[in-house]
């Protein structure tokens, strides 16, 4: 069973945590995947564990087949030549999205843990997205999201969104160092795909920016493709892209 999406009602941003295309029935089918992200009708998704974690770690998908399958496109983020992304972020976005400044970002922490930033030029105006995926211990997902915020800081004001796998339990609370400058929007349970009962996927939005419309696609293939859920977002940037108090 496919499920419908909702009409777009504005910039669609979606996060997926894509465990290296590795499905529940335990194949590896990046295909799939892919057809997961083209369902989302996302103009931007970032993605999570789009990396194999070995030796150069080289992307689980084709860049080729990528934008075939979803008219979706690579930013250029690779930590190597065989990377997709940076510690397993990777962002994808249509084409006519024009792409300027992009960081790869370590994070502290007992893991090895990063982020991707981009500064976005949309048909709505500019656009500071950063996609991540933080880590298990709330200790280093406090030390990361404050890292994070001093990354933005360096960049042009303008309005943005932090989104991806933030690994956080509780539906309200827990990320603390974010809440002076941003909502956090949960659109639902996205973890374990199987029996969907924790909001690990999340979006961080800067004052200004709305949301219309959010949820998790949820259906067989989905169900089956990861062990997350993809979230979605339609989004609305602030008249002139600054940031209303």
């Amino acid at each position: 069973m496919t499920q419908a999406m909702p009409r777009k009602s504005g910039l669609r941003l979606a996060s997926y945590n894509v465990r290296k295309a590795l499905g529940l029935d335990r194949r590896r089918d990046p295909a799939r995947t892919l057809d997961v992200v083209a369902g989302l009708e996302a103009d931007v998704i970032a993605l999570q564990e789009a990396d194999l974690r070995l030796g150069r770690r080289p992307s689980a998908f084709d860049a080729e087949e990528i934008a075939r399958r979803t008219g979706l496109v690579p930013l250029p983020l690779g930590g190597t030549d065989v990377s997709l992304g940076w510690h397993g972020n990777a962002i994808l976005a249509r084409p006519g999205i024009k792409v300027g400044e992009t960081r790869r970002i370590d994070l502290p922490g007992t893991e090895p843990r990063g982020a991707v930033l981009t500064h976005l030029e949309t048909t709505q105006g500019g656009l500071i997205l950063v996609g991540t995926h933080l880590g298990l211990l709330r200790r280093d997902r406090a030390r990361q999201t404050r890292a994070l915020q001093e990354a933005l800081k360096q960049m042009p004001d303008a309005p943005a969104v932090i989104l991806g796998d933030f690994n956080e339990w509780r539906a309200v609370g827990g990320l603390a160092p974010l809440d002076r400058d941003f909502h956090l929007l949960a659109p639902g349970r996205s973890y374990h795909a199987a029996r969907p009962i924790a909001h690990l996927d999340r979006f961080a939005l800067s004052k200004g920016v709305t949301a219309s419309n959010a949820g998790v696609r949820q259906d067989l293939l989905s169900r089956k493709a990861s062990d997350h859920l993809p979230i979605w977002a339609d989004i609305a940037l602030p008249p002139g892209g600054l940031h209303q108090d």
